[in-house]
């Protein structure tokens, strides 16, 4: 990976270390703002004065946050009327995201050097395991310093 790649790489990592703590998120049933609006006693019309909107406005944003259609920006609009913060990320599968691209780049140099064993055992020239485990090892180097794009397809 080059250097400015790997600056990149790294800041994202550390960018999405907080969201790693988080392990699910539960979205109640009817959505966040009708649960917040109902636990703290808000009427619609009272929500709907503070973000400039209908009583039947606020009750659309409800409804698209309910069947996920709503956009972040109402979504961080309605949690300043609340006097609350938006939090949005995305949190690996992975224990870090190094992890992820390992992963990725071992299947893929395995893909690789196994396809070529195959053609070479065809032609009766194949490799031992250990010289197959050995290109496996350093093939997946090569892809995970480069950051090829083909990790993704």
């Amino acid at each position: 990976m080059r250097n400015k790649n790997k600056l990149i790489f790294n800041q994202l990592q550390k960018k999405i270390e907080p969201f790693k703590k988080v392990s699910t998120v539960i979205i109640p049933e009817k959505g966040w703002i009708y649960t917040i609006r109902k636990s703290l006693n808000m009427t619609l019309e009272q929500l709907g004065k503070k973000v400039n909107k209908t009583r039947q406005g606020v009750k659309k944003m409800e409804e698209r946050e309910a069947n996920g259609s709503i956009s972040l920006n109402t979504l961080k609009e309605i949690g300043e009327a609340l006097d609350m913060k938006l939090v949005y990320g995305f949190s690996s599968k992975y224990e870090s995201l190094d992890q992820m691209v390992d992963i990725k780049a071992n299947k893929l140099a395995t893909k690789i050097v196994l396809r070529t064993h195959q053609n070479m055992q065809l032609e009766n020239q194949a490799n031992s395991n250990d010289h197959i485990k050995k290109a496996i090892e350093d093939l997946a180097q090569e892809i995970k310093r480069e950051m090829r794009k083909s990790l993704w397809d």
